[in-house]
C-alpha cells in the first residue's frame, strides 16, 4: 500500500469517529439523539431536493460538499446547539482546528480543498455557503416540529431565540424555506412547544 492511500484509510477511520458525536435534537419520531454524522448526511440530500428553492441559482455540488465537510471540527470541539450563548470566534477557533487536524490526516493536496470548502462555509458569503447555512439552520426545526420541540424544550430555548437565531441566516439562503417554517413555528409557540423566554 502506498503512503498516501495509508493516509487516506486513517483519514477515513478518523471521521468514523463524527458518529460518536451526539447533537442535542432527536431523530424525528424522538427515540434516539442523532450524531453529526447523520446530520450532514442529511443536509447534503436536503440541499440537493431544495436546490429549486434557493434566491439565487447556487453550484449545488459545491454546496453537498460543504455540507458534508461543515461538522468534520466537531470530532474534537464536540457539538454545541446552535441556541447557546457561546463566543463565535472561540468556537469557530476549536473547530477550525479540529478540521485541520482530521484533513491534515491526508496528503496535503487532498487536505487542502476540504479546508477551503469548511472556510467557505463558516465565512457565508458566497451564494452556496448562504443557501448551506439555511439549510443547517432549518433541519433542527424540522426535527424538532416532529417532536413537539423537544431540544427547545430540554434546553429552555424559547420562541424568540429560535426565530432570532435562524431567521436571518434561512432568509438569506432561502427564503421560501423561512416562509413554509414561520407559520409552524407560530403554531408550535401556541402548542407550547419552546422553553420559557429569558427574563
Amino acid at each position: 500500500m502506498s503512503a498516501e492511500l495509508q493516509q487516506t484509510a486513517e483519514f477515513l477511520l478518523e471521521l468514523d469517529k463524527l458518529k460518536a458525536v451526539t447533537r442535542k435534537t432527536k431523530i424525528a419520531g424522538g427515540a434516539r439523539y442523532e450524531n453529526s454524522a447523520e446530520h450532514s448526511w442529511q443536509i447534503a440530500l436536503m440541499a440537493m431536493a431544495m436546490e429549486p428553492y434557493a434566491i439565487e441559482p447556487v453550484a449545488i455540488d459545491r454546496v453537498v460538499k460543504m455540507l458534508l465537510v461543515h461538522d468534520v471540527g466537531e470530532i474534537d470541539a464536540g457539538d454545541v446547539i446552535v441556541y447557546a450563548n457561546v463566543d463565535p470566534a472561540k468556537r469557530e477557533a476549536e473547530e477550525l482546528a479540529g478540521v485541520e487536524r482530521v484533513f491534515g490526516l491526508l496528503p496535503a493536496a487532498l487536505a487542502a480543498p476540504f479546508i477551503a470548502l469548511w472556510k467557505e462555509f463558516e465565512a457565508a458569503v458566497t451564494p452556496e455557503a448562504r443557501f448551506a447555512h439555511s439549510l443547517d439552520r432549518a433541519m433542527p426545526v424540522f426535527l424538532n416540529l416532529s417532536n413537539q420541540g423537544q431540544s427547545w424544550r430540554e434546553h429552555g430555548v424559547s420562541y424568540e431565540r429560535v426565530v432570532g437565531r435562524i431567521r436571518t441566516e434561512i432568509e438569506a439562503g432561502c427564503p421560501a424555506l423561512w416562509d413554509y417554517l414561520e407559520g409552524r413555528l407560530a403554531t408550535a409557540r401556541v402548542n407550547g412547544w419552546f422553553g420559557a423566554p429569558s427574563k
